[in-house]
């Protein structure tokens, strides 16, 4: 009798303990003790996947690699894991971390076989993610002389104020380097194209960089030249950048009209078109400058600037776009006096009227009348770029974005020897 009643304790104290066991961290850790073990008697190889070969260049199977292990459905039954806002903002999304370690085990019964171990070594992403790297002064064991962040401009063609039949050409001009791989090498050139991006500052430069880099999908390089220490760092900094990337120098006149620098003249031509450049292929080289009537011909020369686009102070029909984008405003009884004021010689740079307008934003009269009050009280027309009249005489075959009778935006394309101009 007293064998039955400590057995009825027994069995439901049993259950309890299990039921416990399986609702706490206990078991999952002894089991992966015995799996630690049974990995310990198994032989296997390590291999490891570099994110950068010998000459910096990305290795394509790294990015592959790290594809595969993020998508792994062992990823969320590991101990830990990072976490990450996705596209949409309501998305998470499951990130390795470096040194984790997750289980890969083959889904089908009839190869199932000892399972593998699979490590991230380095930072790795589900897909595509554009990336910032600027140079620094001290180089890393990871990423050389550059320092990675992602990259997160807002920017777009879309949101770009732009005459549209030049922004459409710009596209499409990226859009056929992209297809271009056998052309460039047919013709025995370096598969890269280079836009010279100048005008006041303001006019939008840094933002339309921006643009072209979310629409390539490239990793912007942004090279600070003012911590590049002659010109065998130009050539390292240039060596450690990746294939189908944008490489980007800000403000090249400026830094050229400086007295003392590390970096000389020919080591920036040698860099914009040397031996040097041709070590990587898909590339986009960007040069942003205020006035490039000061810079030496030699910078501007065709083979080292492919494109060239001209960004304007703000005109009346670049305005009624601000007004759009900033707005919401598409007619207002105050757009006859802004268009008379605008033909009358005054303007402002895209970047002031936009602040002006976020400022105002929750009332586009007060808005309208604040950029009417502060282009009255600019009252110069110095810095105004030349109407049609004052421009030199081109064929009409010639001209590009020609809004009102005014040209907008300037380009000129090489096509290998032969000049275009639009």
């Amino acid at each position: 009798m007293l064998n039955m009643i400590l057995l009825l304790f027994l069995i439901p104290g049993f259950f309890f303990v299990l039921r416990f066991l399986s609702k706490t961290s206990f078991l999952h850790i002894l089991l992966n003790h015995f799996q630690s073990l049974e990995d310990r008697l198994h032989v296997y190889q390590s291999y490891r996947v570099p994110q950068f070969d010998h000459l910096f260049q990305e290795n394509e199977l790294y990015c592959k690699v790290s594809t595969y292990l993020n998508s792994l459905p062992s990823l969320e039954d590991s101990d830990f894991t990072n976490l990450f806002t996705g596209s949409k903002s309501n998305d998470i999304v499951l990130r390795l971390d470096i040194d984790q370690t997750i289980r890969d085990v083959s889904s089908e019964p009839e190869s199932r076989g000892p399972s593998r171990n699979l490590k991230r070594m380095g930072p790795g992403q589900r897909k595509k993610e554009v990336k910032l790297c600027m140079n620094v002064d001290t180089p890393s064991a990871e990423n050389g002389r550059w320092r990675l962040v992602q990259f997160n401009h807002p920017a777009s063609f879309d949101t770009i104020v732009m005459d549209i039949d030049l922004k459409n050409r710009l596209k499409s001009d990226l859009e056929t380097f992209l297809k271009s791989k056998q052309f460039y090498h047919r013709l025995g050139r370096v598969w890269k194209r280079s836009y010279l991006l100048h005008g006041p500052l303001g006019t939008g430069k840094s933002s339309f960089v921006a643009a072209m880099a979310r629409f390539l999908n490239f990793d912007v390089y942004d090279i600070d030249l003012s911590k590049v220490k002659g010109d065998s760092d130009l050539k390292m900094l240039l060596l450690q950048t990746t294939n189908k990337s944008m490489i980007v120098v800000e403000d090249l006149d400026r830094f050229l009209m400086e007295k003392c620098r590390g970096v000389t003249l020919s080591g920036i031509l040698n860099f914009m078109d040397g031996i040097i450049s041709c070590c990587g292929e898909k590339r986009v080289m960007v040069f942003t400058m205020n006035k490039k009537d000061q810079v030496d011909e030699a910078v501007l020369r065709p083979g080292r600037i492919d494109v060239h686009v001209h960004f304007p102070l703000c005109d009346f029909s670049s305005f009624k776009n601000l007004a759009n984008n900033y707005l919401g405003v598409k007619e207002h009884k105050l757009f006859p006096q802004l268009e008379e004021i605008f033909q009358g010689g005054a303007s402002l740079t895209p970047a002031e009227i936009g602040e002006i307008m976020i400022s105002n934003r929750s009332s586009p009269t007060r808005a309208l009348k604040s950029v009417i009050m502060a282009m009255q009280n600019s009252g110069s027309t110095k810095s105004r770029r030349p109407s049609c009249d004052e421009e030199p005489v081109r064929n009409p075959e010639e001209r590009v974005g020609i809004k009102g009778g005014c040209l907008v935006g300037i380009i000129r394309l090489e096509i290998f020897g032969n000049y275009m101009d639009f």
